[in-house]
């Protein structure tokens, strides 16, 4: 019997922080174990009373396989239902909270978008405004509209400074404020709203009151109708009454596998990396609470129709998860158009889904293919799916034929003439990894507006597209503006010159779920690894500051220019009435985006260097590790023990060997290498920092680093862009 470890059991329970790696390393080896080393389907007369795999706790896994013989499963239905009926006794369960008018929507929130709020989809960069209606309609058009968003914003850009993820709420366009405004737009549309929490943000700056107090407070302010609890099990039992008490009708929704005993106080739980079995099994908390919603996801991978499949024939819901924190999953075709099919059925037919006349795995005529029946309100519907690569045709089910019944098929948006036989066959056309759907019922159960919404449902089967192709993207870099070419003997004051050379050059990344250059998501088991990317690289002559924009620097452009950015938000938060801190004029300047150094650097007669002309001239063709060397020393950086910036010339044996300082520690510096692949801008960042989060290893790298290290910061706008341990310095090109 497998079990969760118990550091991730308990970290989940307690709200305490997660081990993510561990959690999702261990969520994937469950999901493909099925978290339970069941006889379900053996032969073995073990096996036969125990179908459902009930362990010593009394409970089945969260995905229950089926037998694969289908003589056994009236016998594995009858003990699901006595398993249920018997838990229920156990845990006293009366599922009042699914009761209340406040959480009506819940059941029938099917589709949930995970957006990440960067998206350039959803945040035009070029207007700077919330897109959120163009975004809405993106997904009515490709996804059959969602019923929910998740506004994702923290992870991976915390940890480069010490924001915690309240202020990143607090940081997007127009403050907490704005994001109000983006859920009244989504309300209005009938889209709730979800914010999420990360309970392994304890590294960061405190707000001086509880976790649970502040998403309280968050919730209300920005209205939201949903709390994502990110690598949790289940929140704190008291969550639910500051919830409450703040904005009633916040539902809670986790990621990890939700325990039976907490579904009386939580509506909604991901289905994240469950295996199904040759039979499509029953998802445990669906099967135990019919109006308990679950949301399939594996996000990285490249098919979904396993997920549509457990999804469509236990009544539950998905996630489209397509901008993975920066790396681009997108779904295909294929997935996109069973998706379409679906939803207005779930939506439409939400009573006989959340209601209690299920029948797993009912007979059918097809190999391959398999159904489960819904029934209620006068109303029998079978949702259907194949299993195979290639496409079925012909009679798929037989059903017993009712007086009055006319049946449909509502995938293909036909009506099937039933003749007056005792029996009806039910047929069509499944294409392959396919799904099907036939209702029976009279006329006035089908309902007035029945023939309009068989029409919709033909139009969409009209444009189904069935292609399995990866919709591919590029991460495109942005030109580098050329400044005048100076002469070797005239550069600025303050800069070295750097001749021209032809270098193979590593980059050095560590794996993070954002991605590298391209975007693409790296294996799960090499989650948080570093790896390293080679080059050949040819630069010209050029010329780069000796040491970092200092803060007097910045201060007399601010004076020659009047310079006030468009979005001054958190621009040069750590200044007073427009003057640097006491005692730091030769400090880093920080609080500055890549608008704010791009016209400094401009105003200066000069730009920012690529990243690859800035590691050369931190290692030197020797291509040193650090600046000064091979190995890590002290005294010659800002290790982070000042516990802020130092003097920009603090660290004299720290030169690189063309003799700049500060390029290892102190502040990370911007270079000119922003990329875009249409939904998420970024830039690179180098030589580390003097701030570094503790407490986990989901926080964006800080510390000083080796002169070859790549962090890739993901781009929004200048509120969230400028940190307080991100400063730059400038380039200019050189005369062959």
């Amino acid at each position: 019997m497998k079990k969760n470890p118990p550091e991730v059991t308990l970290a989940c329970a307690r709200g305490q922080e997660v081990d993510r790696r561990k959690f999702l390393a261990t969520a994937a080896q469950l999901a493909s174990a099925t978290l339970l080393a069941s006889p379900v389907g053996t032969s073995t007369a073990a096996g036969e009373k125990n179908l459902i795999g009930v362990n010593e706790k009394g409970d089945v896994s969260i995905i229950v396989h089926a037998p694969s013989d289908p003589l056994k499963w009236p016998a594995w239905r009858e003990q699901l239902a006595k398993w249920r009926e018997a838990r229920r006794k156990s845990i006293n369960y009366d599922g009042s909270l699914y009761k209340r008018p406040e959480f009506a929507w819940a059941p029938s929130c099917y589709c949930i978008c995970f957006l990440l709020m960067w998206d350039e989809m959803f945040y035009d960069p070029e207007k700077r405004v919330f897109a959120v209606e163009s975004f809405l309609d993106h997904g009515s058009k490709e996804f059959g509209g969602y019923d929910g968003i998740v506004l994702w914003h923290a992870y991976p850009k915390i940890g480069f400074d010490a924001r915690n993820q309240f202020d990143f709420y607090r940081d997007m366009p127009g403050s907490l404020e704005g994001l109000r405004q983006v859920s009244g737009i989504c309300h209005a549309r009938g889209v709730k709203v979800f914010m999420e929490y990360n309970p392994w943000d304890t590294g960061t700056r405190r707000e001086g009151k509880s976790d649970l107090d502040a998403l309280a407070e968050t919730a209300k302010a920005i209205e939201a109708d949903g709390i994502f609890l990110d690598t949790m099990t289940s929140g704190a039992k008291e969550f639910r009454a500051k919830l409450d008490a703040a904005r009633p009708g916040v539902a809670l929704e986790t990621e990890g596998a939700l325990d039976v005993e907490r579904i009386p106080d939580h509506h909604l739980s991901w289905a994240q990396w469950f295996a199904d079995g040759e039979a499509p099994g029953v998802l445990r908390n669906k099967w135990f609470e019919r109006r308990h919603m679950m949301h399939q996801i594996k996000r990285w991978d490249h098919d979904h129709t396993g997920e549509l499949h457990t999804a469509w024939m236990n009544g539950s819901g998905m996630l489209v998860w397509e901008n993975v924190f920066g790396s681009w999953v997108g779904w295909n075709a294929r997935d996109r158009s069973i998706l379409r099919s679906m939803l207005p059925i779930q939506r439409r037919y939400i009573g006989l889904f959340s209601g209690e006349g299920w029948t797993p795995l009912v007979k059918t005529d097809a190999a391959n293919v398999y159904a489960s029946l819904w029934e209620g309100n006068g109303l029998r519907l079978w949702t259907l799916v194949n299993q195979s690569e290639k496409p079925v045709k012909g009679t798929l089910l037989t059903a017993r034929n009712s007086a009055g019944a006319r049946y449909f098929d509502l995938i293909a948006g036909r009506e099937i003439k039933a003749g007056q036989d005792v029996s009806v066959s039910l047929g069509g056309d499944l294409r392959p990894r396919g799904i099907g759907a036939f209702v029976a019922g009279a006329d006035e159960a089908l309902g007035k507006d029945f023939a309009p919404f068989l029409a919709q449902q033909a139009a969409l089967d009209a444009r189904a597209d069935f292609d399995t192709k990866f919709p591919a993207v590029e991460a495109k870099r942005k030109p580098v503006t050329r400044t005048k070419k100076y002469s070797r003997n005239k550069i600025p004051k303050g800069m070295v010159a750097i001749p021209a050379a032809t270098v193979e050059m590593e980059a050095t990344f560590r794996n993070r779920e954002c991605g590298f250059y391209g975007g693409l998501q790296p294996p799960l088991s090499e989650l948080h690894k570093i790896k390293n990317v080679k080059r050949a690289i040819r630069l010209g002559p050029y010329a780069i500051d000796l040491t970092p924009v200092t803060n007097a620097q910045f201060k007399v452009f601010l004076d020659a220019t009047k310079y006030v950015p468009k979005h001054p938000e958190n621009f040069l938060k750590h200044w007073a009435d427009g003057a640097p801190p006491p005692g730091k004029n030769d400090h880093p300047v920080v609080s500055v985006d890549l608008e704010d150094a791009r016209a400094y650097a401009k105003w200066a007669g000069k730009r920012l260097p690529t990243e690859e002309q800035w590691q050369y001239a931190a290692q030197g063709p020797e291509k040193r590790l650090y600046p000064w060397g091979n190995e890590m020393r002290p005294g010659v950086c800002n290790d982070g023990r000042s516990g802020g910036t130092t003097p920009v010339t603090a660290f004299p044996d720290g030169r690189s060997p063309f003799g700049c300082y500060d390029m290892c520690g102190n502040v990370w510096e911007l270079t000119e290498s922003e990329r875009s692949d249409g939904r998420t801008r970024f830039c690179i960042l180098k030589g580390g920092s003097y701030y570094k989060a503790q407490g986990s290893v989901w926080y964006a790298d800080g510390g000083p680093q080796p002169a070859s290290f790549a962090a890739k910061m993901l781009l929004m706008w200048p509120g969230t862009d400028r940190c307080s341990a991100i400063g730059f310095r400038c380039a200019i090109d050189l005369a062959e």
